[in-house]
């Protein structure tokens, strides 16, 4: 297991691995929009319980999520072992390739990925933690199910009740997006899939994608706040 040791510490493997954890979780943020899209549903909040439930109790999921865990802790983790290793090195926040073009997400992917980090604990402490380890929840009834459910959709409403926690979520989005701005296109490079057919395309998918995707989750506090309220 020396082998995989070196490669784990080498600079090359630090970022292969970034780059593989990285487009896991950019594939993640597609399918939990999905699911939190439901809350844009004229239900009552039936459809978003039922999904919460689902997500909560599936056994396959429960595995799944220890995976995506300990993917956002490795791809933190590695992220700042680069960032300080770069740093010692060359002075520099954050490492680029010295023929690629320097824009200010490349410069401070470190961090950008620091506020998101900090911005997935206090998303995950509102929702997640209480709807695991709390009774603060009430229990509802929803179609289809023949025992009720804990109301995830109500503290979804109250906490997009506050401007404040509207604006943290909004924020979010943005370093989200300046941060898939940079590393959408940078996990391609790390790869190798690097081609003068191919990388223009990747290039402008990214920068939907880095767009689209934090701009459809703001959606969903700032509906709550300026319509639902």
């Amino acid at each position: 297991m020396n082998w995989l040791s070196k490669f784990l510490t080498s600079s090359i493997g630090r970022k292969l691995i970034m780059s593989l954890t990285g487009l896991f979780l950019i594939i993640f943020l597609i399918v939990h929009l999905l699911g939190n899209l439901q809350l844009l549903a004229n239900d009552n909040g039936e459809s978003f319980n039922s999904y919460a439930y689902f997500m909560t109790t599936n056994p396959i999921i429960k595995f799944a999520s220890i995976g995506l865990y300990a993917f956002i802790i490795l791809h933190a983790l590695l992220g700042f072992a680069i960032w300080a290793k770069n740093k010692a090195a060359k002075g520099s926040s954050y490492a680029v390739r010295s023929n690629a073009k320097v824009t200010w997400a490349s410069k401070n992917m470190a961090l950008l990925g620091t506020l998101i980090l900090a911005f997935i604990l206090i998303h995950m402490g509102d929702f997640w933690f209480k709807m695991k380890f709390t009774d603060q929840l009430a229990m509802v009834t929803v179609s289809g199910m023949d025992h009720p459910v804990k109301d995830l959709y109500s503290q979804v409403a109250h906490t997009f009740a506050s401007p404040l926690m509207v604006g943290a979520y909004v924020l979010g989005m943005i370093v989200l997006a300046f941060h898939l701005w940079h590393g959408f296109q940078s996990a391609f490079q790390t790869l190798g899939i690097n081609h003068k057919k191919y990388t223009p395309i990747i290039v402008a998918a990214g920068k939907v994608y880095s767009v689209v995707i934090p701009l459809l989750y703001a959606i969903i506090p700032l509906y709550y706040f300026f319509v639902l309220k």
